[in-house]
């Protein structure tokens, strides 16, 4: 009898535990939601809250993709995840374990969320509409029980001596919980991490990731709507350099290509205060010997023929002329009128154009964080702080970033999942 009492009373307290199980989640975004999700229907008796400083949740994932949301990716074009997270690929390969770009595809079919993947393997819903996504993850995140709360913006955190956290609000009263989960995303200001640099945690310096070039260039920027399928981009004297297609601008330079370098080189490129040249190989091909075959052979073939009327290696018709214009090689030159020296210029404007960059791009569709909390500082299973018990990180506040492709959202999931199944327990 007494031992069944004993028993008795190790349920009661397991119950009065989960009960009291008191979950913050700081910042209502794709991380936070998920990981306030996750955690409530592992442990549907703990009290869980989202809290969003800006006036509604979910706003990047609203815009993202422009107003379709990029949700993740097929993976089928990646070998290496190096190749799309820049920072903390190591960790990504380690939580795919727990939950991947399949888990995701699967959760969000199971959650009513019909998706399809496109040619470039981003996947989207089907909808081809945000709100599907948004809906499906407010619309989870109340029926099982998540308390959402806007306007809420942080302003301290504070261990107290019991292991729970207070928490001081803007223009609110603190209040005190169990486990906390920082979701706030990235930012590049390092004021907005300083409480936690306070707590012990080493801080990799933000700056900003994917973003567009302005470049200055008058002649450049009147090709503005012109789009390179093939073309790779490099910053001269280091090993930076990415291909695919390239967006001529009204400002400068955007597309896959340019978003993928200035996530490469966020660190180089915030160093050179956003100014440095940039080489744009137009037709992405680098064996010079082909390319000069080429050239002569389009020379045979077309020797009566202007410049202007052929374009090599199918480049726009109107880069084709802003190209001779650089060369200061005639339009109405003949083909077969051309000597050794304009075969070599010719060859260096398809291959190594180069321009000067003089800032970034400042849509925030586009904006990114490279840097946050150091993975050094986290447990690499559970990303719970090694520096304070019960605090969980989830998505761009980590050091981890990916190129455009839905590869940040990705992160987002799995880390909001890994960040979820963890604080319950």
């Amino acid at each position: 009898m007494a031992f069944c009492l004993h028993l008795q009373e190790i349920y009661f307290q397991q119950i009065h535990y989960s009960y009291m199980l008191d979950i913050a989640i700081i910042g209502g975004g794709a991380a936070g939601f998920f990981a306030a999700i996750t955690a409530k229907r592992r442990l549907p008796e703990a009290r869980v809250t989202v809290f969003e400083r800006a006036k509604k949740v979910l706003a990047k994932v609203e815009v993202s993709g422009g107003g379709r949301c990029n949700l993740t990716n097929s993976f089928a074009d990646v070998t290496d995840l190096k190749q799309v997270y820049p920072r903390g690929f190591r960790l990504m390969k380690r939580l795919f374990k727990t939950f991947d770009y399949v888990s995701t595809y699967q959760w969000f079919e199971d959650n009513g969320v019909a998706l399809t993947t496109q040619e470039d393997q981003c996947v989207f819903p089907r909808s081809q509409d945000s709100h599907s996504v948004t809906d499906c993850l407010t619309a989870q995140a109340r029926q099982l029980g998540v308390e959402i709360r806007i306007q809420h913006t942080l302003t301290a955190l504070k261990k107290l001596g019991n292991g729970d956290f207070e928490l001081h609000f803007k223009e609110q009263q603190p209040l005190v919980f169990n486990r906390i989960a920082i979701t706030t995303g990235g930012s590049p200001r390092l004021s907005s991490v300083q409480y936690l640099a306070d707590m012990g945690h080493e801080i990799a310096m933000p700056v900003p990731s994917l973003f567009t070039f302005n470049v200055t260039d008058k002649a450049l920027r009147n090709l503005m709507g012109t789009v390179v399928e093939h073309a790779a981009v490099s910053i001269p004297s280091t090993k930076m350099r990415t291909a695919g297609e390239l967006l001529i601008t009204h400002w400068g330079m955007s597309g896959p290509a340019i978003l993928k370098l200035s996530s490469y080189a966020a660190r180089i490129i915030s160093e050179r205060g956003y100014r440095f040249p940039l080489s744009v190989n137009w037709i992405g091909r680098y064996n010079m010997n082909e390319i000069e075959e080429y050239l002569q052979e389009t020379a045979v073939r077309n020797a009566q023929k202007q410049l202007s009327s052929i374009r090599p290696f199918g480049i726009p018709s109107r880069l084709w002329l802003h190209l001779l214009a650089r060369t200061a090689i005639a339009s109405d030159k003949r083909w077969g009128e051309l000597g050794k020296k304009d075969n070599h210029r010719l060859m260096e404007a398809l291959t190594n154009d180069v321009y000067e960059v003089t800032g970034k791009g400042s849509s925030r569709d586009e904006f990114v964080t490279c840097g946050g909390i150091s993975l050094s500082n986290i447990d690499m299973n559970t990303l719970e702080s090694k520096h304070c018990a019960h605090l969980f990180f989830a998505g761009e506040i980590l050091d981890i970033d990916g190129i455009t492709g839905g590869f940040n959202l990705q992160a987002a999931w799995t880390t909001g999942y890994v960040v979820g199944q963890n604080i319950v327990v």
